[in-house]
């Protein structure tokens, strides 16, 4: 409200100081265009479409000006549209255009550089077909799960309430409602604004075990059991690692916990919220795929994954065997890449920790090929797919769907402001300044929401096709190219080679995976004789690299 009163100060500053620093001849053009302010301030406070002119009257039409003219100063004296960073204004730009439902195309040729290492394009059939159906459907469910779900193809993916505003979320779960998609509710727990959309929700339980903690913030199979008996809650999401900061915790401080975060998390007011760095609930991975045992029960059998960024290869590789040794096979597994992340994380974790998605979603597809369960698994891919191409090259990879964060933030508005974690976020989508939030409107932009999700597939329909198949499950590497740093061109399938089902059982992988599996344990996530090395080399004054 402070900001309100002081523009119609200003307004109110301006018409009095015209009246007494000139003639009264002067006086009516100043008053006309007092009032103009005026009247688009009272305009823009009251209209529903832009969060930003809402939140910011009158100035916050100056970034539409400045947009305006932002390509001619961009193309002569500073950027491109590919320099801005970590989401180019193209990227932004299709995602905003595809919201609106208005025309997504664009003239004159591409501005990528075709010729630069790491360029890679999907190859095309001159015998393209049409696909009429957009509507794509992965089913998740193994033999375990009495109640599978059929997923679509592209899912909002882990923001939690909290780091997200009420609105945003309320925005973004009733798109997923009219869609037909999922929305995961992120490590937060589930709030009263995810139940009001009435959309899929995936649960996903961090390392806090929010909404489903006891006193001390244990794990509780009756606290989880109340939860999953939710008809609303299509699947469960166990959290290793995110791809923003994989391997660190969090602490949200006592002052910003509002009523509504203790209800939907379920920890007292007034006490800071600790989600530790791994979780209490197991520490072997015989212990793991115990507990995702555990919540597929109390779940009444829904279909039960978990989610991580990959750090130590060989730690996937024990929980691959504790898979072997429990039988116990988790029904979906999501891989996060470094380069995913809504939240604020340090520097060093953000740019330096975490593997990236392409490479991580790889080594997770071809260990559960090598050891003779990936026809039993499912594979989510998140971090920074927003348009068709790169939705259909990690399904070319191995994933079976995929998951966006800031893709359908920027269809609530968001404009990459990267305020997310001052809550001053400019359009209400990262904040919890009930003011701000005010801005983003919730059925304007649930629309939205619902029509990013319907055009981004359109447009995977539409690669599909060209590429001549049916549908994205025939995907593979081989239809898509990559460009070497010596320039040469390889197929998919020579760039990311899949390896032999049952490889890594029968001796087929090859020697660097091999030596890898054979250090692995299905007992501890340890390294065997790793702690033996290290403290010999520190008695023998040798410095560990």
């Amino acid at each position: 409200m402070q900001r309100y009163i002081i523009f119609a100060l200003c307004a109110l500053a301006t018409v009095l100081l015209a009246g007494f620093s000139v003639s009264i001849s002067w006086l009516i053009p100043f008053a006309v265009i007092a009032g103009a302010l005026t009247a688009l301030g009272v305009w823009d406070m009251f209209q529903t479409r832009h969060a930003i002119m809402r939140n910011y009257p009158v100035i916050g039409h100056m970034r539409w000006l400045f947009e305006g003219i932002r390509p001619e100063i961009r193309q002569y004296l500073i950027e491109s549209d590919q320099d801005e960073q970590p989401f180019s204004r193209e990227q932004r730009s299709l995602v905003y255009q595809r919201a609106k439902g208005v025309e997504d195309k664009r003239p004159f040729g591409t501005r990528e550089d075709v010729y630069a290492p790491g360029y890679s394009w999907l190859t095309h059939s001159v015998s393209a077909k049409h696909i009429d159906d957009h509507d794509f459907r992965v089913k998740i469910g193994g033999p375990d799960c009495k109640q599978p779900y059929d997923i679509s193809l592209y899912n909002i993916s882990a923001m939690s309430f909290g780091a997200l505003s009420a609105n945003a979320i309320l925005a973004l779960n009733t798109g997923a409602k009219m869609g037909g998609f999922a929305h995961d509710t992120g490590e937060g727990g589930i709030s009263r604004y995810h139940r009001q959309g009435g959309g899929d929700l995936i649960y996903e339980i961090g390392t806090g075990y929010f909404g489903c903690r006891d006193e001390k913030g244990n794990f509780s199979p009756e606290r989880f059991a109340e939860q999953a008996a939710d008809p609303q809650i299509k699947m469960i999401e166990v959290k290793l690692s995110q791809g923003a900061k994989p391997g660190h915790g969090g602490v949200l401080p006592a002052a910003k916990i509002t009523p509504e975060i203790a209800e939907a998390r379920g920890v007292p007011m007034g006490v800071d919220c600790v989600s530790p760095a791994g979780h209490s609930a197991f520490s072997t991975p015989i212990e793991f795929m115990e507990f995702l045992g555990q919540l597929r029960e109390l779940s009444g059998g829904k279909p039960v994954g978990f989610k991580l960024c990959i750090g130590h290869r060989r730690e996937f590789m024990c929980m691959v065997k504790g898979m072997l040794e429990t039988g116990i096979i988790p029904d979906f597994i999501v891989v996060d890449g470094k380069e995913g992340g809504t939240g604020a994380a340090p520097l060093e974790f953000t740019n330096h920790i975490g593997t990236p998605m392409i490479e991580g979603l790889t080594f997770v597809h071809n260990t559960l090929r090598g050891a003779g369960v990936r026809d039993k698994i499912r594979l989510g891919a998140a971090s920074k797919l927003v348009t068709a191409f790169e939705i259909s090259r990690a399904l070319a990879l191995g994933a079976d769907w995929c998951n966006s964060a800031r893709g359908f933030m920027f269809s609530v508005g968001c404009i990459q402001a990267q305020a997310c974690h001052t809550n001053a976020c400019p359009t209400g989508v990262a904040t919890q300044d009930p003011l701000r939030q005010r801005a983003l409107n919730v059925d304007d932009k649930s629309h939205r929401v619902y029509r990013f999700h319907q055009n981004t597939l359109r447009a995977v329909a539409d690669m599909v096709g060209a590429a001549g198949l049916n549908d994205p499950a025939e995907l593979h590497p081989k239809h898509f190219n990559v460009r070497q740093n010596s320039g040469e061109t390889v197929a998919g399938d020579i760039a990311y080679p899949e390896w032999p089902v049952g490889g890594l059982i029968d001796g087929t992988c090859d020697a660097e995976q091999l030596t890898r599996w054979s250090k692995a344990r299905a007992e501890t996530f340890r390294e065997v004789g790793g702690e033996r090395r290290g403290k010999a080399r520190r008695q023998a004054g040798v410095v560990i690299p």
